[in-house]
């Protein structure tokens, strides 16, 4: 038996369709920010937000809470 198209993904209680993505949330941290997941034929995939090193002694995260960058 075929399905009739892309399945959906699960992730904690909710559904995401084929292609969608969402940022997850993780009990008692809240929504990850720095974390984006997405669906794919009905699994789930994730991963954290890639930043380059800060060349810097005291770097900012200001801009992006992510990742740290240098202030001018």
């Amino acid at each position: 038996m075929q399905a009739d198209g892309p399945r959906a993904c699960r992730f904690g209680r909710r559904w995401y369709l084929n292609n969608e993505s969402w940022h997850p949330s993780v009990p008692p941290f809240g929504e990850m920010k720095c974390i984006l997941c997405w669906c794919v034929s009905g699994e789930t995939h994730c991963q954290r937000q890639e930043c380059p090193p800060a060349a810097c002694a005291s770097p900012s995260r200001r801009d992006n809470p992510c990742c740290s960058k240098c202030r001018s």
